[in-house]
């Protein structure tokens, strides 16, 4: 249900350019609510030489129902755990 959201960062891979990328994409996906974010992938690439690095993923709700809650009630669940 959710769209992808993509990030793309300069140079090589790395365990911290990783982490800098999965949080900027959960800046981006925090107002909808979700509970859960699948990474899709994460893929090195070059381009004239230099290279970059696609981050993506999307966001998923885990819950009993098999109907998705408002963002209303996904948005109070979440402020009652807090």
């Amino acid at each position: 249900m959710a769209a992808e959201v993509e990030v793309v960062f300069l140079g090589a891979l790395g365990a911290k350019k990783i982490q800098n990328a999965l949080q900027r994409i959960l800046e981006k996906v925090k107002l909808q609510h979700f509970n859960c974010l699948e990474v899709t992938g994460i893929v090195s690439k070059r381009f004239l030489g230099f290279p970059y690095v696609r981050v993506s993923a999307h966001s998923r709700h885990i819950q009993e129902s098999c109907y998705l809650d408002s963002a209303e009630v996904r948005r109070s669940f979440q402020r009652n755990l807090e």
